[in-house]
């Protein structure tokens, strides 16, 4: 393969990686869904969904994109698109740099998701 082979490659691990950490996101009390969507023109995003029993949508994510120069990376998540997490969306020229970042936000928005959740249900009760 040649190098950009190889970059096309790392990025579909990648995003393999991301949306699989990202999809076996679980709550006990607390029904979810994974999903994953094309970002156009050049992107992708993916995630889970969870149904808190009020009504309302929380949303963990991370995503990444191709731009005229690079790569932007982005994750987080939020409550009816009230922000619960931020992470700092980053522009990376390289592709190895961003497909790092995003192995990292994944993981990142992963470790929060139980936390942020029972939070939210321990507003409701």
């Amino acid at each position: 393969m040649d190098g950009d082979s190889l970059a096309a490659a790392d990025l579909l691990a990648t995003l393999g990686r991301a949306a699989g950490i990202l999809s076996e996101l679980r709550h006990p009390f607390v029904r979810s869904r994974p999903f994953s969507y094309v970002v156009p023109p050049a992107g992708v995003r993916t995630g889970a969904a969870f149904m808190l029993p009020d009504g309302r949508e929380v949303v963990f994510a991370v995503s990444v994109a191709a731009t005229g120069d690079g790569f932007r990376v982005e994750g987080g998540a939020a409550v009816e698109d009230e922000p619960l997490l931020e992470l700092p969306a980053v522009h990376a020229l390289e592709v190895r740099v961003a497909l790092g970042l995003l192995d990292e936000y994944a993981a990142e928005v992963a470790e929060s998701a139980g936390r942020l959740v029972d939070n939210l249900l321990d507003e409701i009760v």
